[in-house]
């Protein structure tokens, strides 16, 4: 049905209204409306929007919030290379510099090559640490982002980037009209508070906060859910430009800037025109006094020539601009006392040394534990309880032990013991790389991490239980987040281990005191409960959050045990992968012929971490507990001899699954065509040999195609199998 004109007017008049007000919050500072009032708008454009689908817009307001997964990133080439910029760290560097330039320009300018005089204007704009990226807008709409890749073609975000709420999805045209192609080049980044934000949430999850606001920036950016990456808080300044239309009357730096300003662009207020060396090193030194005030995470100063015409004269290297350099900022250190080390366990296991130490007034903030990152580096750096350290600031937020000062070593100073154990719930730890020994009087300078492998040590546990109930998983329907936290916090309800799960059934009267939880809810969540006891071993294991065992090695593990028992039972040889070379079959003792024993799915590093699991005391107690709950053991795959498939079409054939498919969840299917004899991958690659393709099937279908791999849609598959729908 064809929107009414009065929905389509009002439609373009919110989007219109919201933009502006985007841009003036943003780009002028200088708002004109409440949070209440852009909330309630935004919410009535989306009412609109979903009762008139026909009318959907890309650069709408409310695509900033994100919308469904995807299945990755498609990678494109730069219409103008991104390439890298040079680095000095010192005044004397940036005179030579400014010095080199001119001269160059003067030679340019007595041979022709230039219009005007040699002299020339500089533009210094702070550097902000964050992630650079290639914006194009054409005829003012966003259609593009890309991430700078090699210089040469980077990996299309632009889903991601549309959530950034202080970019303009549509230009704003006053005093400049917008070229029919402008390529705004700039970072976006994480700013101070939205990482302190975010990083708070992550510890009081049980997660590992990260390291610095660029990494996370950078990851963010390259998250397939574009709703967490709106969760985040990214910003954007920009800072240069690409591909511009002809006649777009911008011809310098200082001109680019002004366009952008009446585009709604956001730039850094930090830039400044400078006539010669002096006025430069005066901004960078002026810059340095205020840079930690910002709400940005700032490196350094970008020096670059603003005209336009002279940068194109001057050219560029192989790597680099001649007509810019970046001037870099010295990291704040200090010097202070290690007094003791603690082993944090992250909800990974990954245990990481922290350092507590004298207090010491670092970057503005009085610091008093830093990390250690890891026992290699502990090792390699030979640093010990007691020493002097020095500590800086990375990123100029998260504090970490540099090295010790070894000049000033006192002679009680202590090595620090790497557990040999996990030190919450003693379980086995794996190291990194996996041929390392735990023995803290053997660490390695190659280890690069440490975990705890046991799936329901406390410190993981959390985190666990939620992956353990969902879909895909044990498929428990009513256990969640919220509801996993409520039940952590409640008093008389053990939910320590897996097998309590199947207990709460006892909990009746506790579980209908929960919030929003009623008569139907609870009655739902134990009926659920019960079905899950019966998912079967692949299911089971797959749940558990066993290291290096996912669903496709758990099926591939219950196809070849009948059940959890007889795995536990098996050698360690028995674990190892299916194909070895000479070396690799002699030094284990094991057969090089692939038919004398199927494959587990597991590798020659990952088998003996699984193995050493399985046989460890907390692996044994797991099984015990959830077989006492009630909770079956067996393989629902498992096939007397190596389970071929028998005579099934997809029998031996390598199957990548891709879109939303009617008659299952991916998953589901995933387990049925492995029961088939199939092997079911996550990509598509040369060994593919089959895309089964749902609805919006995207990058997956169009790379299979260009390989030439055999497609079916689900009308095919069910021909073809047709007892999928009685499994």
């Amino acid at each position: 049905m064809a929107a009414k004109s009065s929905d389509a007017k009002r439609i373009e008049e919110l989007r219109t209204l919201l933009h502006r007000a985007n841009r003036a919050y943003f780009a002028e500072a200088t708002p004109i409306m409440s949070d209440p009032q852009f909330d309630r708008l935004l919410k009535e454009l989306e009412a609109l929007e979903a009762a008139h689908p026909e009318l959907a817009d890309e650069n709408s307001p409310t695509k900033r919030v994100g919308g469904d997964p995807i299945d990755g990133f498609q990678t494109r080439a730069h219409r103008v290379p991104m390439l890298s910029i040079d680095n000095t760290y010192s005044e004397e560097e940036i005179r030579a510099w400014v010095d080199r330039t001119l001269t160059r320009l003067a030679k340019g300018a007595e041979k022709g090559e230039l219009l005007g005089d040699s002299g020339a204007r500089f533009a210094a704009d702070p550097k902000i640490d964050g992630v650079a990226i290639s914006l194009r807008y054409e005829s003012g709409q966003l259609v593009q982002a890309l991430t700078r890749g090699d210089g040469a073609q980077g990996d299309d975000v632009t889903r991601n980037v549309r959530t950034i709420a202080s970019l303009p999805l549509v230009l704003n045209e006053s005093a400049w009209k917008a070229p029919a192609v402008l390529e705004i080049r700039g970072e976006v980044f994480i700013p101070h508070e939205e990482f302190a934000r975010i990083n708070d949430e992550r510890e009081a999850a049980g997660d590992e906060p990260f390291m610095n606001p660029r990494n996370a920036c950078a990851g963010t950016l390259k998250l397939l859910d574009s709703r967490v990456v709106a969760s985040r808080g990214l910003a954007f300044l920009a800072h240069g430009h690409g591909e511009i239309s002809a006649g777009s009357g911008i011809e310098s730096y200082a001109g680019l800037v002004e366009a952008l300003l009446e585009f709604g662009v956001p730039i850094n207020e930090g830039w400044r025109l400078c006539d010669n060396a002096d006025e430069v090193v005066q901004t960078i030194d002026d810059f340095d006094a205020i840079r930690r005030d910002v709400a940005q995470p700032i490196d350094g100063m970008v020096i670059r020539v603003d005209s336009f015409a002279q940068q194109a004269a001057l050219g560029s290297t192989a790597k680099s601009p001649r007509w810019c350099v970046a001037f870099k900022y010295a990291a704040e250190r200090k010097t202070t006392t290690l007094e003791s080390v603690q082993f944090q366990v992250g909800k990974t296991g990954k245990i990481t040394p922290r350092a507590t130490m004298s207090p010491v007034l670092l970057a503005g903030t009085t610091v008093r534990h830093a990390t250690l990152h890891n026992f290699g580096e502990i090792r390699r750096k030979d640093i010990r309880i007691g020493d002097e350290v020095v500590v800086e600031k990375a990123g100029e937020i998260i504090p970490q032990v540099i090295e010790p000062v070894l000049k000033s070593r006192k002679k009680g100073a202590r090595r620090i013991k790497a557990p040999e154990s996990c030190p919450v719930c003693d379980g086995p730890v794996e190291l990194e790389p996996p041929e390392l020994e735990a023995s803290d009087d053997r660490t390695s300078e190659l280890e690069t991490a440490r975990r705890c492998v046991n799936p329901e040590c406390p410190a993981q546990i959390r985190e666990k239980l939620i992956w353990f109930a969902g879909r895909g998983q044990m498929d428990i329907d009513g256990l969640g987040a919220m509801t996993v936290d409520q039940l952590l916090a409640t008093d008389g309800v053990p939910l320590a281990h897996f097998a309590d799960i199947f207990r709460l059934h006892r909990h009746r009267d506790a579980l209908l005191e929960l919030e929003r939880m009623g008569e139907k809810k609870v009655d739902n969540l134990l009926e659920g409960i019960e079905k899950a006891k019966s998912r079967g071993m692949a299911r089971l294991l797959g749940s558990l959050g066993v290291r290096h065992v996912g669903s496709s090695t758990a099926r591939a593990l219950a196809r070849l045990f009948p059940d959890v028992d007889a795995l536990i039972a098996a050698d360690e040889a028995e674990l190892r992968p299916k194909t070895l070379g000479k070396e690799d079959a002699a030094r284990y003792g094991l057969p090089e012929d692939p038919k004398d024993r199927p494959s587990t799915n597991l590798g020659l590093d990952t088998a003996p971490v699984v193995h050493r699991y399985l046989t460890s005391k907390a692996g044994d107690d797991l099984f015990k507990a959830l077989r006492k709950a009630g909770v079956s053991l067996e393989s629902l795959e498992y096939v007397d001899g190596d389970a071929d498939g028998g005579d099934s079409p997809v029998s031996g054939k390598t199957i990548v699954i891709t879109g939303t498919l009617e008659n299952f969840k991916r998953t589901e299917l995933s387990e049925l065509l492995e029961q088939r004899g199939a092997k079911v991958s996550g990509s598509v690659s040369k060994s593919t040999s089959m895309l089964i393709a749902g609805e919006k099937a995207g990058s997956k279908l169009a790379k299979a195609e260009s390989l030439g791999v055999e497609i079916w849609d689900e009308r095919r598959l069910l021909k073809e199998l047709p007892d999928l729908m009685d499994s």
